[in-house]
């Protein structure tokens, strides 16, 4: 009688050890090392072309900006403290010289921009990531990729030129899903106009503001015609409209637009990381409100009273928005052909149960290494089939839009550095691979990003001696 029982456990913990095993070895699998070098993460991709991609060349730190007397020279001091959101009240967060958004950049085409960050309490350290602008690799400001995060007690120097004119913004890529969220960003303009009207969207804990602020927030009209810059430093996309007055879109994240024409009773997206420039003519006598997304926060342009209204039902299409013009580019002589299809499935990541991003089918840090040589032409498409909208990110870059779900671009080129892909969505992108480093390909819903959802754009013969994690802590996303 006694020899039953005995066997009943035996096979009781051989079923257990058969089910856990699976689980272990996932589970093991899933553990993202503590000390990363991007170099060594996932595998390569050479989309076609062929594979001479050697990490034996010029490190990233060695690919700055030039020397030289700045144009531009900006001290920005992070603190972690208690600032003032007016309208609202005080925030625990992160600043930059006592301010969020820190100080406004502005600079004229060609200028030597200098920026010296000193960190004096913020505990994660930190680093800024000049969001839009094509940057040399070692100014990219990304965290165990082209830097060390800077610690406290510690500076950085950031040198680039402003060889493109438009609407920019600057972020810290060191732990940015907090550091971003709570206060560490600003603007960046490049040749402003007489006509310029400045709309950062922010929210901080559930609070939308606008440059800062929560609310009705005004602004004199600079003269008839307005230049609003939108700028989208969120998470998430939203619609903006003008109530008063009709509009044209004249850039998207920085590259003007082709012959834009007027526009009524519609919306325009702005995805997060993204900036649309609105020009609009001011009317006789009375303001005009810029819608940012609904809510009580909307910006009001003008003296008097101003229109109150409600998100229209249509939207522009930036798909065929405008008139053709030249690409400078022949993506029909594509060298490289990639695929980034965005998924998600049940599973761990870094030992932790849940639903979780996928890259081609891959989890971080397994992903795919988009590998190329300076100078290919190189098509994308990205795909998402995860069930959530994605604003894609690619650093060092702009990419001009193809098409959308098959359907050809037939407007002003598309020129952008953050794509919003929703659900079953399918676009196709192309870009000349001229900017040699190692940059960020990113979901710019900083929270995914940090859940995985990165990966790598890597230049032949560009190499890198930072790392994720190790003794800098550096944790970019």
């Amino acid at each position: 009688m006694s020899r039953r029982p005995r066997r009943r456990t035996v096979i009781a913990v051989l079923a257990t050890i058969v089910v856990l095993a699976p689980i272990a070895w996932f589970w093991q699998g899933s553990l993202v090392p503590n000390d990363l070098s991007p170099m060594e993460m996932g595998y390569a991709d050479y989309g076609g072309g062929p594979a001479t991609h050697a990490h034996d060349g010029p490190d990233v730190s060695t690919l700055k900006g030039p020397a030289g007397t700045p144009d531009v020279a900006v001290d920005l001091v992070a603190r972690k403290e208690k600032f003032k959101i007016p309208g609202r009240g005080p925030m625990d967060g992160f600043t930059l010289n006592h301010t969020s958004p820190g100080p406004e950049i502005v600079a004229k085409q060609g200028d030597l921009i200098q920026v010296t960050l000193h960190n004096e309490s913020v505990p994660e350290g930190i680093t800024l990531h000049w969001h839009g602008v094509d940057v040399p690799a070692a100014e990219d400001g990304v965290a165990g990729v082209t830097q060390d995060a800077v610690q406290r007690g510690q500076s950085h120097v950031y040198r680039f030129v402003a060889k493109d004119v438009g609407t920019y913004w600057y972020h810290s890529h060191q732990v940015s899903h907090e550091q971003v969220k709570k206060g560490l960003y600003g603007v960046l303009i490049v040749e402003p106009t007489a006509a310029d009207v400045v709309a950062a969207v922010h929210t901080y804990d559930k609070v939308r503001t606008v440059n800062g602020g929560y609310g009705e927030r005004r602004v004199d009209a600079p003269g008839s015609t307005v230049r609003v810059r939108l700028i989208n430093t969120d998470n998430g996309p939203w619609a903006a409209w003008v109530d008063g007055a009709s509009y044209r879109i004249v850039a998207v994240d920085g590259t003007e637009v082709n012959a834009p024409p007027d526009v009524s009773n519609k919306s325009v997206l702005v995805t997060a990381g993204g900036r649309i420039d609105l020009q609009l003519t001011m009317p006789q006598g009375s303001a005009v409100r810029i819608g940012l997304g609904g809510g009580p926060t909307t910006l009001v342009i003008g003296q008097g009273d101003a229109p109150t209204g409600s998100e229209p039902r249509d939207r522009v299409d930036l798909l065929s928005y405008g008139k053709p013009a030249e690409l400078g580019l022949d993506p029909a002589k594509a060298t490289r052909v990639f695929h980034y299809n965005i998924g998600r499935r049940p599973g761990f990541f870094d030992g932790r149960p849940g639903l979780w991003w996928t890259i081609n089918g891959h989890q971080f840090p397994h992903v795919p290494m988009f590998m190329v040589t300076e100078g290919d032409i190189v098509r994308m498409t990205i795909k998402n089939n995860s069930g959530q909208v994605h604003p894609m990110h690619l650093h060092g870059h702009h990419v001009v839009v193809l098409s959308r779900n098959g359907v050809a671009a037939t407007g002003s080129p598309w020129w952008t550095d953050s794509l919003n892909v929703e659900d079953n969505e399918a676009y196709e992108v192309a870009f000349v691979a001229d900017n040699p480093g190692i940059w960020m390909d990113h979901c710019h819903n900083l929270p995914h990003a940090a859940q995985g959802l990165v990966t790598h754009l890597m230049y032949s013969g560009v190499s890198t001696k930072f790392h994720l994690g190790g003794a800098a802590e550096n944790q970019p996303e």
